[in-house]
C-alpha cells in the first residue's frame, strides 16, 4: 500500500535543498497571479469532490431508503446503515488494491501535509476520498483533498524543476487547501507559520515567505464564502459574563476532550497492525466497515461522516439530549475515528475531532447549566483537536471559529498551558512506521514492535 516511490522531498526538506534568497517587492508582486490561481484551483478541486460525494451521499442514505419505505425520523433503518458502510469499506478496499497509486498513503501514518504523490495516485486517492464521505465513513476530507491539490500543484508548475521548486509549490497548494477548507486564510498561516520560519535567512522576513501563501489561502477561502460553502460555526449563545471559575471549568473541559482522544490514540497502533495483518484491504476495509455501521446504529446518523454538517446538527438539538447521552456520542465517534483511520480509509482526522470536541462541551454545559455553552463547546474543540493533531495554533483556531467568539479567546489561550502539557503526554493520533512493510497482509514482527509504540526510535512529542 506503500507509494513512497516516486515521491518529493517533505516541504522542510526542500527548503534545505536550495540557497535561501532574500524576497524583494518585485518577486513578490509577481508570486501573486501564480498564489492566487493556485488558491482558486485548490478551493475548485474541495468543491467539485465535496459535491460529488453530498449527491451521492444523497441518493445512499435519502433517495433509495425513501424509495424502498425503509426510511424513518431519525435516518434509515439500521440494517441500511450497517449495509452501507460494509459496502463503502469493500469499494475503498477494493479501490486500494487494485487502481494504480493504491488511492495514496494511509493517511493515519502522515500528518496534516505530506511529501507530493505522484499524479498517478490521485483517481484512486478521489475515488476513496468521494466513497468514504458519501458512505458516512467517520473521516474529514482535509488530508486526502489536500495531497490532491500539492500534488497538481507540483505537476502543473514544478514537475521538472528541483526540490525548492516543487516545496514551494506544495506550499501553495497546501495554504490555498486550508484557506478553503475553513474559509478563512488565517488558518493556513497559523499552520505554516512554524514550517516556513525555519527557512528565513539573515535579512528576510518572516512575513515575505508567508506572503504567497496568504494570497493563495486568500483566494481559496474567498472562493468558499463566495459559494456559501459552510463552515464549523455552531449556534450557541455567546459569552458575555466571565466568571472567576470559569478559569477551573474550561481547563477541565479541555483536558476531558483531550484524554478522551487520546484513549484512542493509545489503541490506534494495535487497532492498524490488526487491521494490516488481514490478507486484503479489501478484507480489512469491508470489516472495518462492518463496525462503523455497528457504531452507526449504536450513536445514530449523527455520528457517521465527517461531522462538519453533525456539529451543528448536535448543537440545534442539544434541549433534546441529556448529558449521559452527548457524552455517549462523544465516545462513539471516537471508536468511529479509530476504526476508519486504523483500517486505512481515506480522510482526515481534524474534522472528526471537532465534532467530538462540541459533543463534549454540550455535554458539559447540559450536566452543569452554570458553564457558558460557547465557553464549554470551545473548550471541548481545543482539547480534542490538540490531542489529534498536536498544533495548539490550528486548535485555537477552530475553538474560536466554532462559536463565533472573540471573547472566549483570552481563557482558551489560559487553557493552553495546563492543555498543552497534558497533550504532549498522550499519544500521537498517528502511527509512525520506521520498519516493516505496509502492504496488507505483510506486516512484519519489527514493524508491528513499532506501531505498539506508535512513533520510530528517537521521535519525541512536539
Amino acid at each position: 500500500m506503500s507509494t513512497s516511490d516516486s515521491q518529493a522531498p517533505e516541504p522542510s526538506d526542500a527548503a534545505e535543498a536550495g540557497p535561501r534568497t532574500t524576497s524583494t517587492t518585485s518577486s513578490l508582486l509577481k508570486a501573486v497571479p501564480t498564489a492566487a490561481l493556485i488558491g482558486v484551483l485548490s478551493a475548485l478541486t474541495l468543491l467539485g469532490l465535496s459535491a460529488i460525494a453530498e449527491r451521492l451521499q444523497e441518493f445512499v442514505w435519502r433517495d433509495v431508503p425513501d424509495a424502498w419505505g425503509i426510511a424513518h425520523a431519525d435516518g434509515a433503518a439500521w440494517w441500511w446503515t450497517i449495509a452501507v458502510l460494509t459496502t463503502t469499506g469493500l469499494l475503498v478496499g477494493a479501490t486500494i488494491r487494485w487502481v494504480p497509486g493504491h488511492a495514496g498513503t494511509d493517511p493515519v501514518t502522515t500528518g496534516l501535509v505530506a511529501p507530493p504523490l505522484p499524479i498517478g495516485a490521485l483517481p484512486g486517492l478521489a475515488l476513496a476520498l468521494v466513497l468514504g464521505l458519501a458512505g458516512g465513513v467517520s473521516l474529514g476530507p482535509e488530508n486526502p483533498i489536500i495531497a490532491v491539490n500539492v500534488a497538481l500543484a507540483v505537476w502543473i508548475l514544478a514537475r521538472r524543476r528541483d526540490a525548492t521548486a516543487q516545496a514551494g509549490a506544495g506550499v501553495l497548494a497546501t495554504a490555498g487547501t486550508i484557506g478553503a477548507l475553513f474559509a478563512t486564510p488565517v488558518a493556513a498561516a497559523l499552520v505554516l507559520t512554524e514550517t516556513l520560519a525555519s527557512r528565513t535567512g539573515p535579512g528576510q522576513r518572516l512575513f515575505d515567505l508567508l506572503f504567497p501563501p496568504l494570497i493563495a489561502a486568500g483566494a481559496g477561502s474567498l472562493t468558499m464564502v463566495l459559494v456559501g460553502a459552510p463552515t464549523f460555526a455552531v449556534d450557541v449563545p455567546d459569552y458575555t459574563h466571565p466568571r472567576a471559575w470559569d478559569l477551573l471549568s474550561v481547563p477541565v473541559i479541555a483536558i476531558t476532550a483531550a484524554g478522551l482522544v487520546g484513549l484512542g490514540a493509545l489503541a490506534l497502533p494495535y487497532l492498524h497492525s490488526a487491521f494490516h495483518r488481514l490478507a486484503s484491504p479489501v478484507l480489512a476495509l469491508g470489516v472495518a466497515g462492518l463496525l462503523l455501521g455497528v457504531l452507526g446504529v449504536l450513536g445514530g446518523e449523527v455520528t457517521l461522516f465527517k461531522g462538519l454538517d453533525q456539529t451543528k446538527e448536535l448543537a440545534d438539538t442539544v434541549d433534546d439530549r441529556a448529558w449521559g447521552g452527548l457524552a455517549l456520542i462523544a465516545v462513539i465517534k471516537v471508536l468511529a475515528l479509530l476504526v476508519a483511520a486504523a483500517a486505512g480509509f481515506r480522510g482526515g482526522r481534524i474534522f472528526p475531532a471537532v465534532f467530538v470536541g462540541v459533543a463534549v462541551g454540550l455535554s458539559a454545559t447540559t450536566l452543569v447549566p452554570a458553564v457558558p455553552p460557547a465557553l464549554a463547546v470551545a473548550a471541548g474543540t481545543l482539547g480534542a483537536v490538540i490531542a489529534v493533531d498536536r498544533d495548539g495554533w490550528i486548535a485555537l483556531f477552530l475553538a474560536a471559529i466554532t462559536v463565533g467568539d472573540v471573547e472566549v479567546l483570552p481563557l482558551l489561550c489560559l487553557t493552553l498551558a495546563p492543555l498543552w502539557l497534558v497533550a504532549r503526554s498522550l499519544p500521537p493520533f498517528q502511527v509512525h512506521p520506521s520498519t516493516g512493510n505496509l502492504e496488507f497482509g505483510a506486516v512484519t514482527r519489527a514493524h508491528g514492535r513499532h506501531l505498539v509504540r506508535g512513533r520510530p526510535p528517537g521521535r519525541t512529542n512536539r
